[in-house]
């Protein structure tokens, strides 16, 4: 009996490990199809340049297509459109998602439908939020000119508004995710502390910067990080609402400018090289931000 019992639990461990491959392998598969061959079918491209006219056959250029395209004016211009779009949208996002938390974060009769509501926007698709926001910016029917405020050019075609307007699209968006995210961490904090700080005399300011706040770090350096993510990936509510010359109106953001490679310029290998640049600049955001935020994150015991 002692000889079989190591042997049994051997097979019953590749038993197990056998019915978890099964299980993963479906996802595997489409991971395979649609996200790792896309990707290194990426690094292929890039070495190819596309000639001017159509039905000739690629050229094979190596390093070169590469330093030619993340050397140019226009790469720079986008990044640095890109990282200013992350700047407009990643940090209102935030507080606002923070600050609806924290009103809803009550016991009161009937905050639940509160709750419900600043949670909706994250059931909406771009294109709804696309087609609310360019009704309200319409400069006819709208309700800036409403308001009273009503540019020449109209806002979405306008240079020094366009990119801003489409920054607050996309914090209306996000705004329900960063809400949901954050009343998570807020319920997650123990009441006795609050309510010790309470006795001890600090006021609600005091409690929300010395409690809440350290409490709830890692919940919002997690957001930071995926809103960052989503900020540098942003890319319907540009092409919705912008329909126009983006490098005019200072919308060409990356992801963008990679699509126009593709759809006007018929040029996949320009494409792919601002592709690799676009996953490298996101993963080295990524890192940057783990390795300095990270140090400002208090994990309670």
């Amino acid at each position: 009996m002692t000889a079989r019992r190591p042997t049994s639990r051997r097979a019953q461990r590749r038993r197990e490990a056998a019915l978890g491959y099964v299980l993963v392998a479906p996802a595997l598969v489409v991971f395979a199809i649609f996200v790792f061959y896309p990707f290194a079918k990426n690094f292929e491209l890039a070495l190819y340049r596309n000639p001017p006219f159509p039905h000739l056959p690629r050229r094979y250029v190596g390093l070169d297509q590469a330093v030619d395209v993340l050397t140019s004016a226009d790469f720079r211009e986008s990044v640095w459109t890109t990282v200013v779009f992350a700047i407009l949208s990643v940090p209102a996002g935030i507080f606002l998602g923070l600050a609806l938390a924290v009103a809803a974060h009550r016991r009161l009769r009937g905050i639940g439908i509160y709750r419900t509501i600043f949670a909706s926007t994250v059931t909406s698709s771009v294109a709804v939020a696309s087609v609310i926001f360019g009704t309200l910016f319409n400069p006819v029917i709208g309700w800036i000119p409403a308001l009273g405020f009503n540019p020449r050019p109209p806002v979405l075609e306008n240079p020094d508004w366009a990119l801003p307007a489409v920054a607050l699209v996309s914090v209306w968006q996000n705004i329900g995710l960063s809400f949901i995210i954050m009343s998570a961490g807020l319920q997650a904090i123990p009441d006795e502390l609050l309510e010790a700080a309470e006795i001890d005399g600090a006021r609600p300011w005091r409690r929300f910067w010395r409690v809440t706040v350290p409490l709830m770090s890692p919940t919002i350096y997690f957001t930071i990080v995926v809103g960052s993510i989503f900020a540098f990936q942003a890319f319907g509510q540009i092409d919705l609402l912008t329909p126009s010359n983006q490098k005019l109106l200072g919308t060409n953001v990356l992801t963008y400018y990679i699509f126009s490679n593709l759809r006007e310029r018929q040029d996949p290998g320009t494409a792919a090289v601002l592709a690799i640049a676009l996953f490298a600049i996101t993963l080295l955001l990524t890192l940057t931000q783990m390795r300095l935020l990270e140090r400002r994150v208090h994990y309670a015991a």
